[in-house]
């Protein structure tokens, strides 16, 4: 497996994740940058963060580059200050992972996540640790930048119908998770006008009332306080808060994938284009994109392959089935702070969220995931019994076999020696049918 997952490297702090390696992989970046330009560090609350933090900053002022320190950001707010301020950016984080873990997220010039091949680049000269040094009088220089969070707020105010959504002064419930959401969400809300519930919203890295994850579980406080207070939406945010998870007005928990084709059916009434999901998206993106006449493009699984096939073909929206909602007139990555104002425009405009989630393709799922240490081998073998079979299939990242009547997924993970294993149908019978032939082939593969 490649050094870097599908979204950063990952593990728990001080075992795997190190200052040394945290250090390493800085110095790593600023040799790929041959010790010229400017990098942005920031992180998120955890309670490593100082720490490799302090690693990442070390290393890459060790090879010269010029760092600007960000302090504590959400990752979209790092994203859009990179695109306009520095020439790259670090980000200590491991997004939704458990309290104990953390990671680094490289962050390219345009401020979209850094691309497959130059991640490669950098992964090369980790692994050589051939890093460029600086002389003691080129050592690069130190800077404090304590605002981005301001600008990434002031960002997403010009890239939504601001004055309609301050107009109704509207009731949120907020749970940030005391994650780095926290430093923007309450802040975006209460500059569109909102009367704002708050929890869970300092920032503590020891997460004392839940994992990053906001899985509905995890979410009954913030359910229940919708209800009781009449307000039009709750939403929750993860570890880094690029993505978020919602609540309608019922307080009924809103499903990621049935969030994506919701947006998806909202951009597409007002505009017609190209829309851009991963081949684990559901079908209620296939039925809308057909419903509105515009072409659906799918993709490899992680934002980064999502934004960058936005960018090359203009596409009008996009995002994955797990609450990473991208919208191009703000920026091209996975953004919960915009995906929060975006559904308060929809409320604006008349709708409620949960006549909006009604209203999309209904669609059953079914998911598990099989032990296997050898991931090319055995996937080899799957795409040779499916091929062999004639069986209708995309292979865009592991192997997607489409039926008349749903669809399974079979893709090695990016980060564990496991194959997962997707199904979707009408009914949820016939989507566990799928998955169990699915896992059958795996076994008979491995």
């Amino acid at each position: 497996m490649a050094f870097f997952g599908t979204n950063g490297v990952r593990g728990i702090a001080n075992e795997y994740i190190t200052p040394q390696l945290v250090m390493d992989v800085a110095r790593s970046v600023g040799t790929y940058m041959e010790s010229k330009g400017i990098v942005a560090i920031g992180r998120d609350t955890r309670a490593s963060g100082d720490m490799l933090m302090s690693a990442a900053i070390a290393g890459a002022l060790s090879t010269g580059l010029t760092v600007i320190d960000i302090g504590i950001v959400p990752t979209p707010s790092i994203q859009y200050y990179v695109r306009n301020f520095a020439d790259a950016g670090i980000v200590i984080t491991a997004s939704h992972n458990p309290r104990e873990y953390n990671g680094v997220k490289l962050i390219a010039k345009d401020g979209t996540e850094l691309s497959r091949e130059a991640e490669a680049e950098v992964e090369k000269i980790y692994f050589s640790k051939e890093f460029a040094t600086a002389g003691w009088e080129r050592t690069g220089d130190l800077r404090k930048d304590l605002h981005a969070n301001d600008y990434y707020i002031r960002g997403i105010v010009n890239s939504v119908d601001s004055a309609r959504i301050r107009e109704k002064r509207f009731k949120v419930v907020v749970d940030t998770g005391c994650g780095a959401g926290s430093a923007t969400l309450p802040f975006l809300l209460k500059e569109l006008g909102c009367e704002i519930l708050t929890l869970n919203a300092q920032v503590d890295g020891t997460f004392p009332w839940r994992n990053p994850e906001p899985t509905p579980d995890a979410l009954t406080e913030i359910i229940d306080l919708v209800k009781r207070t009449g307000s039009v939406m709750g939403v929750a945010q993860d570890g880094d808060a690029d993505r978020a998870v919602f609540i309608d007005e019922e307080g009924n928990f809103i499903p990621e994938d049935v969030l994506l084709a919701m947006m998806a059916k909202y951009v597409l009434e007002r505009k017609k284009g190209p829309v851009v999901t991963p081949v684990s998206s559901s079908s209620r993106m296939v039925d809308i994109a057909r419903e509105a006449g515009v072409e659906l493009v799918w993709t490899a699984v992680g934002s980064i392959h999502v934004a960058r096939k936005m960018m090359d073909i203009g596409a009008v929206f996009g995002g994955e089935g797990n609450g990473g909602l991208i919208f191009p007139e703000h920026q091209y990555c996975r953004d919960g702070g915009m995906a929060c104002a975006k559904f308060l425009e929809i409320i604006a405009s008349g709708q409620k969220l949960s006549g909006l989630s009604a209203s999309v393709p209904v669609y059953h799922n079914s998911k598990t995931k099989i032990r296997c240490q050898n991931l090319d081998l055995t996937m080899h073998k799957v795409k040779e019994d499916i091929f062999l079979g004639c069986q209708k299939a995309d292979t865009i990242d592991g192997v997607k076999v489409w039926h008349d009547d749903g669809w399974v997924l079979i893709r090695p993970s990016g980060t564990e020696p496991i194959i997962r294993v997707f199904a979707e149908a009408k009914s949820k019978l016939r989507a566990d049918e799928l998955m169990a032939e699915g896992v059958m082939l795996v076994e008979r593969c491995i």
